[in-house]
């Protein structure tokens, strides 16, 4: 954990993504990167997989969060929230590491702050509103820097972006751009074959993908 917050503290859009996040517009949201560690595994993340009926980011494996609320305080403030009303997170359960520059979600217009959180005091989740959300997993991070589970995929777009395939769930899109940095930042990352580029199935291809505006935008790019 000690590198991943010393990286942290210089980091910048950059690492994440080549979008530019906007001075102004977007809808403010946050997101909750929640790392744990169970005896035996060693550390995880808490990713879920949201509904197949949303709006916007439909089936996604994703992290909890969602828009900011007038009542937050502050961006910790919302992805607590958030990850509560999701999969009943109890916030008292979370030390809050660090927040992660601002990125921007062009699909969905959404100006996202990443929250890195460490879940002190892990306790059952699960679905609350199963309209939301679908499944909620602990990955942990052994799996998704394994070589065997990394690959690109590519969006009938022609973008192409990282993913993990882990426990049956397939992390793309900026979910997993997020991840590709923090693991490498974090010095868990391990080489793996950049070249294994595979089409992202149709049950994840909409919508359209949530990072780069190159067809090829490789953000946080396989190791070599």
């Amino acid at each position: 954990m000690g590198p991943l917050l010393s990286r942290l503290g210089t980091a910048r859009v950059e690492d994440f993504t080549r979008l530019t996040t906007p001075a102004s517009g977007g809808r403010e949201s946050a997101v909750l990167v929640l790392l744990g560690e169970e005896p035996g595994v060693g550390p995880d993340v808490l990713v879920l997989q949201r509904a197949a009926t949303l709006r916007n980011h439909a089936g996604q494996p994703a992290f909890p969060g969602g828009a900011a609320d007038p009542t937050d305080a502050d961006s910790a403030a919302t992805a607590l929230r958030e990850a509560n009303e999701e999969v009943g997170l109890d916030p008292a359960s979370v030390t809050v590491l660090a927040e992660l520059p601002r990125l921007w979600i062009p699909v969905s217009e959404f100006v996202v702050t990443p929250v890195l959180g460490w879940w002190h005091r892990p306790h059952p989740v699960h679905p609350r509103e199963p309209a939301e959300v679908a499944h909620v997993a602990r990955l942990p991070v052994a799996e998704l820097v394994a070589p065997e589970n990394r690959m690109q995929v590519r969006h009938p777009s022609g973008w192409i972006g990282p993913a993990f395939s882990v426990r049956g769930m397939l992390v793309w899109g900026f979910t997993a751009g997020v991840l590709a940095a923090l693991l490498e930042m974090g010095g868990w990352a391990r080489p793996w074959p950049g070249d294994r580029v595979v089409d992202l199935p149709p049950s994840g291809a909409a919508p359209a993908p949530s990072a780069g505006t190159d067809p090829a935008d490789e953000m946080a790019g396989p190791l070599t």
